[in-house]
């Protein structure tokens, strides 16, 4: 199943690539869920029996167009929003760390960051704005002190998330801020929809990765996260009680723009394409404050 923000209203997507078609909850099911995202995650089991049960008549009959430009993130205004550093061994090895045993680094990403599939960025004074492609999770259900197989039971589903990030203002001292120089407007995009897990042959193994005008600047495979999506929500519920609508970035790849030598970032004109196999792509294109 896939779900979409059309508009700010939820809405099953389905149709093949590049002609989806989206149904409106709240008129397909006749005002027994309503189009709003914190209602939808909160009754996520009985969205998804009466999803399941929807006939292919249904469907089309409450059938319209998908414009992407219409597309807002999959969970717009999530209660937390988690954000996690040195997830793969090949990142943390450029950035200079060590791999985390325990746990990697956890900070947020505010939600006034938040943009859908297809947007303009801004980029800050200063122009050190850096790209990071992230498998991003939506939990579907409380969770609090959960193991690691229970942990699929409770999501909602993947969507593609960049992680943009500005580097002077996030490690400038006395102390880094992660959160302020990851959250910039426009600096979180994702989408272009919520896929649930049971689409996918493997959930933990999927392959994303980025582009800038065309030529691919990060590849990788969630196999490879240190901490695969049950570990890492696991260990969060240790301490946090995750609820639904929540957003996890789970981490990026190696091939970021700081880890280069020389070192690169985005430049006013550039495109960004990121994506995530059986998901879907987003793009950005960047311009200057003048």
């Amino acid at each position: 199943m896939r779900i979409a923000n059309v508009r700010g209203r939820a809405a099953l997507v389905h149709g093949e690539r590049g002609r989806e078609r989206a149904v409106e909850i709240a008129a397909a099911s006749g005002g027994r869920f309503g189009g709003d995202f914190a209602e939808l995650y909160a009754n996520w089991d009985s969205v998804r029996s009466w999803a399941a049960a929807l006939s292919p008549e249904q469907i089309e009959r409450h059938s319209v167009v998908l414009d992407r430009s219409e597309l807002g993130a999959p969970s717009p205004a999530p209660r937390q929003v988690f954000a996690v550093g040195l997830n793969y061994r090949a990142h943390a090895a450029e950035s200079g760390f060590d791999a985390p045993e325990h746990l990697p680094p956890v900070f947020t990403k505010y939600v006034s960051s938040f943009s859908g599939p297809d947007s303009t960025v801004t980029i800050p004074d200063g122009g050190t704005v850096d790209w990071e492609v992230e498998l991003v999770v939506v939990i579907g259900q409380t969770m609090r002190r959960v193991e690691p197989s229970q942990v699929w039971a409770g999501v909602a589903g993947l969507t593609v998330g960049q992680d943009i990030s500005e580097r002077v203002s996030q490690l400038r001292g006395p102390a880094p801020q992660f959160g302020l120089g990851k959250s910039f407007p426009g600096f979180s995009p994702q989408g272009p929809w919520l896929v649930t897990s049971d689409e996918f042959a493997d959930p933990d193994d999927l392959e994303l990765g980025c582009s800038i005008d065309g030529e691919d600047v990060q590849k990788g495979r969630t196999r490879d996260l240190i901490f695969p999506v049950p570990t890492l929500i696991a260990a969060l519920s240790r301490t946090v009680t995750l609820l639904p609508g929540d957003v996890i970035f789970t981490g990026t790849p190696a091939g970021v723009g700081v880890g280069r030598e020389p070192k690169r970032f985005l430049q006013p004109g550039e495109r960004l394409d990121s994506w995530i196999e059986g998901i879907g792509t987003l793009r950005q294109n960047f311009v200057g404050t003048r």
